[in-house]
């Protein structure tokens, strides 16, 4: 995948930021051991000196060196024991004196085996959605602000009456439920109804409560991710939207349709559906055109995956901008 220069400086800031505070946390450690218990401080001094002793063993050239070593390393198996055991006496953790790196695999190097360390790339992914995400101009909601007194009880949908509040009131309650328990099993969705009822603003608060637990979501128009992305194609931009959407967590393609129509868009749009199916990650989808708008303007292959895999939540009523207007509430 192809990061952004800018994307790759934040990572390795983060490596940096980490390694430091792993290592302030481990001084400030050892200086609270250091004053409060001396006994356990020399037995770590003991260990931390091992290095040290080996090493005058070696360049001494003086006696059995091997015996020497042996006998290092005897005492040194020794102290650790005897550290874990004082530790425990006084009510620490055995690893307390360690320095505790976010990833053990590399000890916040980003080097695992002369490779870059898993822990990397997932924090290269992390700072590719973020910042792709500083393009999109959607807010960000709350669950709290969906007001349901603006979906009627007694509502005309293609020729029967319905109870649009309470078919919002069920869509209100999934989305809910779908934040507060997702996982990478969770279904992809299919946000459908005409503009104004509040598809973007219930995507918008899924992708709120996800953000705020650490989840990577990435949240735009299609109509923006697939500018990036043709951008990109051309070499026009750098970065490598394609892929940041596919790496994400979770994916929320607001307002399919609206983008303009050609071969290079639809099959952009089938990759990024298709592909993170085949991935098992989910997906959010929504539109304003009706299904059978959606038949006439895209290839059965990604209306099939839409309607067929996809979970569809239907949005009825009136535009809820329109009735603001008319009562002059304008925020």
């Amino acid at each position: 995948m192809n990061y952004t220069s800018e994307v790759i400086r934040l990572a390795y800031e983060e490596l940096d930021r980490r390694r430091e505070t792993a290592a302030a946390i481990h001084s400030s450690r050892v200086d609270e051991i250091r004053i409060k218990y001396p006994e356990i401080y020399g037995i770590y001094s003991e260990i931390t000196s091992t290095k040290d002793r080996l090493a005058d063993a070696i360049l001494s050239k003086s006696g059995n060196i091997r015996e020497k070593i042996a006998k290092i390393r005897d005492a040194n198996l020794k102290n650790q024991a005897a550290l874990k055991e004082r530790l425990r006496q006084f009510g620490f953790p055995e690893d307390y004196l360690e320095i505790r790196y976010s990833c053990p695999l590399c000890s916040d190097t980003g080097v695992k085996n002369g490779n870059r360390c898993e822990c990397v790339t997932a924090l290269l992914d992390r700072f590719a959605v973020e910042k792709l995400n500083e393009m999109c101009k959607i807010k960000l909601g709350s669950f709290a602000d969906f007001d349901l007194s603006y979906y009627p009880e007694n509502y005309s949908y293609k020729g029967t009456d319905v109870n649009a509040r309470e078919l919002m009131e069920g869509d209100l309650r999934f989305c809910r439920e779908y934040a507060d328990k997702f996982s990478e099993n969770s279904p992809s969705l299919f946000l459908y109804g005409q503009t104004g009822l509040g598809k973007t603003f219930l995507s918008g608060c899924i992708a709120a409560e996800l953000l705020g637990k650490g989840v990577s979501v990435a949240f735009d128009s299609i109509q923006n991710y697939l500018r990036e992305i043709e951008n990109e194609h051309f070499g026009r931009s750098e970065g490598d939207t394609l892929q940041t959407l596919l790496n994400a967590d979770l994916v929320i393609l607001d307002d399919l349709g609206s983008e303009f129509s050609s071969s290079f868009t639809a099959s952009a749009i089938y990759n990024i559906i298709n592909s993170r199916l085949n991935m098992g990650k989910p997906t959010i989808v929504s539109s304003n055109l009706t299904l059978d708008e959606l038949s006439a303007k895209y290839d059965d292959r990604i209306i099939s995956r839409l309607t067929g895999m996809f979970m569809t939540l239907r949005f009825i009523g009136e535009d809820i901008r329109q009735i603001k207007r008319r009562k002059g509430i304008f925020a």
